[in-house]
């Protein structure tokens, strides 16, 4: 395991671990000041997207870390660039034009997918 995945994909596991346990914990009130896009979906849609955040983070860490089934984190890194480019879609669909986080969001998820590809 190179030095380079684990700061990529440590810094993408940390950040989506975070959003997606406040998205599973907080009420639509406490995810407003910023999220404003949970006023256009159902909760259970804000929990899903949660729950696949926290997932995605424990599979882009825990199987090469435990060597068991590897390739699952280059299947996170992969749902990750597909998580943000729904979000980025999802802002942009709402009139909020404030995509740059997503933007670095799928950039590091692309630059995790192209480390996690390059295991022997």
């Amino acid at each position: 395991m190179n030095v380079a995945y684990w700061i990529v994909a440590g810094f993408l596991a940390a950040f989506s671990l975070y959003g997606g346990a406040l998205k599973v914990v907080r009420s639509r009130e406490g995810l407003r000041p910023m999220m404003a896009w949970v006023d256009s979906v159902p909760m259970s849609a804000v929990r899903a997207v949660g729950a696949v955040e926290v997932l995605g983070a424990a599979g882009l860490v825990l199987p090469p870390l435990t060597g068991v089934a590897p390739w699952l984190a280059l299947a996170a890194a992969v749902g990750f660039v597909v998580l943000q480019l729904g979000a980025i879609r999802v802002h942009l669909r709402l009139g909020d034009r404030r995509v740059a986080l997503n933007l670095t969001l799928l950039g590091t998820a692309a630059v995790t997918v192209g480390l996690a590809t390059t295991w022997r």
